[in-house]
């Protein structure tokens, strides 16, 4: 069986194709998506869930690798007073749920594939990256056969990737980040793998669509990256299966709807937590601690953030603040890991912007009766930078491709916010745009795509 697979960095889902139709398959309960979150009770038992998913033939060589990672697993698994079968790593929804539920005790990653292609990581780190893909590759391939004839199997899968997995790096990075991709999707069970960039994908499913011959900009604005591509697309290209001539430029950064979280975060909810007020030595409060605590897309800021340094330098800051309470609540969130609940109830706001002006945010966990009020000038004002990096993406795939664009066709998760539109369309007013399926124009790309090569 051959699927498309998006791996995102909001939400995976994989479609198949039935009698020349996309179909996506259920992945959790209620819905074909799945959120791209992890939780684990100790951050050690990822791989021994991972082992326990590995075929038995595979089981010990993959055993002398993470020979020392399932010692300490076996260890994590007594102090916690854990039975052998009792369930300690969670994946999508229940992820979350675990992590609402236990936000200072376990091991929570959301968005992995946002650090997929970092650079200057330990092997240790490089090994865990690897896990936590395996893992949750394991756990959707199965929840994805479940609804499947019960003699089909998943065997191959065309897997959407960005332009650019990171903004630095290059292609060292993108090599890097696709050696994990390839090597989670053999342990977690696929015979064969391919990549597309995830804007190709999605201009691919518009083309099912097209009576005739088009330039088209496909702008993807999803949770981790934005890309663009300037395709050919119509009749006439669309059942070559070499496209490369068809492809006339391309671009992307990791820039996307993590960021805009992140970046209101910062300006709704931080100065609830101190930021923008004053030390006893009228000087402002360093704003370094403030990101670093919502910086969930970046390696670097949450090992800083969650270290014993971190927690000094904001019971130091307390000491010399003029409002010291607004500070003690910025060490509430470091103390019991907190930045990505503020993270989520950001993307929440977010969403709810789509439909309302203003949103009121129930902030009671960072401390009680407090909450933010979100307006839509807030939001525009707060994701100004997010959204110039993403007009010069445009701008570039433009400046590649040498061409005027015919159709800008949009999508992506992030893409339903109303000021990425306007954006888009403030920059390019007479060209016409054409909205996608913000969630799954990505997995039907890479869906026709995979039934093209491997049928």
């Amino acid at each position: 069986m051959f699927v498309g697979f998006d791996y995102g960095s909001a939400n995976c889902a994989v479609g198949v194709m039935e009698n020349e139709q996309f179909r996506l398959l259920p992945l959790s309960k209620n819905s074909s998506f799945l959120s791209s979150t992890l939780y684990a009770l100790d951050r050690e038992l990822i791989c021994e869930a991972v082992l326990h998913g590995l075929p038995r033939s595979e089981q010990n060589e993959y055993r002398q690798l993470r020979r020392g990672q399932l010692a300490k697993a076996a260890n994590a698994r007594c102090e916690l007073d854990l039975s052998p079968n009792e369930q300690a790593v969670f994946v999508g929804e229940q992820a979350i749920e675990a992590y609402l539920d236990m936000p200072d005790e376990g091991f929570y990653v959301r968005s992995p594939k946002s650090f997929l292609g970092a650079v200057g990581l330990r092997a240790d780190q490089m090994s865990l990256f690897e896990d936590i893909v395996t893992l949750m590759m394991q756990y959707i391939k199965r929840q994805a056969e479940t609804h499947l004839p019960a003699d089909q199997s998943i065997t191959h899968a065309v897997i959407g990737r960005p332009v650019n997995f990171q903004g630095i790096g290059g292609e060292e990075s993108n090599q890097q980040a696709e050696a994990v991709l390839r090597i989670a999707a053999k342990r977690a069970g696929f015979d064969d793998v391919a990549f597309l960039f995830e804007p190709i994908a999605a201009g691919m499913d518009y083309e099912a669509r097209l009576e005739e011959n088009k330039t088209v900009l496909v702008v993807d604005v999803g949770g981790g990256t934005t890309d663009c591509s300037v395709v050919k697309m119509g009749p006439s290209y669309s059942q070559n299966q070499a496209r490369q001539d068809d492809f006339l430029g391309h671009s992307g950064q990791r820039v996307g709807g993590n960021d805009l979280d992140i970046a209101l975060s910062m300006a709704a909810f931080m100065p609830h937590l101190g930021l923008g007020s004053l030390m006893k030595n009228q000087l402002p409060m360093p704003n370094q601690p403030f990101w670093n605590a919502v910086a969930v897309n970046d390696v670097s800021a949450q090992r800083d953030f969650s270290s014993l340094s971190a927690r000094k330098l904001i019971e130091s800051l307390i000491k010399d603040a003029q409002t010291p309470a607004l500070l003690s609540r910025l060490l509430k969130v470091q103390q019991q890991q907190l930045g990505y609940q503020l993270v989520r109830s950001a993307e929440s706001a977010k969403i709810a912007l789509s439909e309302e002006d203003n949103v009121s945010v129930d902030l009671s966990y960072v401390a009680p009766n407090v909450s933010a009020l979100v307006s839509e000038s807030l939001f525009e004002n707060a994701i100004d930078m997010p959204l110039s990096r993403i007009e010069a993406l445009m701008d570039e795939a433009l400046s590649k491709a040498n061409v005027v664009p015919e159709v800008i066709y949009v999508t992506g998760g992030t893409a339903r916010s109303p000021a990425i539109y306007r954006k888009i369309a403030s920059l390019y007013p007479n060209v016409p745009i054409v909205v996608g399926d913000h969630f799954s124009s990505v997995t039907a790309g890479l869906t026709r795509w995979a039934h093209k090569i491997f049928a």
